[in-house]
C-alpha cells in the first residue's frame, strides 16, 4: 500500500517506487520515447514537472509513462465508471408456490414470472412444503415441471428441481 498526497494508492507505482534496471518509457502523448534506466526516466519525468507512473508491471520490459499522477487517476476512475454504466445487473425474483396450488393462482405466478423473465432477470421458483404436505412431496414435482411446461416459450431451467430443507427449489432463465 502506497500514500500519495494523504491518499492511499494500492497497486499504483510511481517515481522513486519504481525500482527495474530499466523501463520502456511513454509519453502523455501515448508516444514511444524508447527504452531506458528507471533513473533516466524518473529525470526526464521530473524536467517536465510530472510524475512518471509504472502502467504495465508485468510486460517485458515494464512500461511508465511520464504524465500527471492526479490526471492519471482521474482517467482511471472515469474509465471505471463508464464500464459500469454499460454492464447490466441481473437480479434473481423469487415466485412462492405450496403443493396445493389451485389452476388460476398457478397462471398468476406464471405471468409473474413471464413479467420478470422478460425483464431479463432470473427466477426461482419455490415449492414451500408445510407440516403435512411433505408426505407428498414426490407428486408436488410435477408442479414445478407444469411450471417450467407453461414458461418453456420464454424460459429454459437453468437449474432442475431440487429438494432444500422443507421446500423444492427451480431456477429458470430467459432464453437466449
Amino acid at each position: 500500500m502506497h500514500v500519495y498526497g494523504g491518499v492511499i494508492i494500492s497497486e499504483i507505482l510511481i517515481n522513486e517506487q519504481i525500482r527495474f534496471k530499466e523501463v520502456r518509457v511513454v509519453s502523455e502523448a501515448g508516444e514511444q520515447l524508447g527504452i531506458m534506466s528507471a533513473k533516466e526516466a524518473q529525470k526526464l519525468a521530473e524536467d517536465e514537472g510530472v510524475d512518471l507512473i509504472l502502467i504495465a508491471p508485468t510486460a517485458k520490459p515494464p512500461v511508465v509513462r511520464i504524465q500527471d499522477f492526479g490526471k492519471y487517476r482521474y482517467e482511471l476512475a472515469r474509465r471505471e465508471k463508464e464500464a459500469k454504466k454499460k454492464q447490466k445487473t441481473i437480479d434473481i425474483k423469487e415466485v412462492r408456490l405450496s403443493p396445493n396450488i389451485d389452476t388460476n393462482d398457478l397462471n398468476t405466478k406464471v405471468n409473474m414470472a413471464r413479467k420478470f423473465l422478460t425483464k431479463g432477470d432470473k427466477v426461482k421458483v419455490t415449492l414451500r412444503f408445510r407440516g403435512r404436505e411433505l408426505a407428498h412431496v414426490n407428486s408436488s414435482k410435477a408442479i414445478l415441471d407444469q411450471f417450467a411446461e407453461m414458461l418453456s416459450d420464454v424460459a429454459v431451467v437453468e437449474k432442475p428441481a431440487k429438494f432444500e430443507g422443507r421446500s423444492m427449489i427451480m431456477f429458470l432463465a430467459e432464453k437466449r
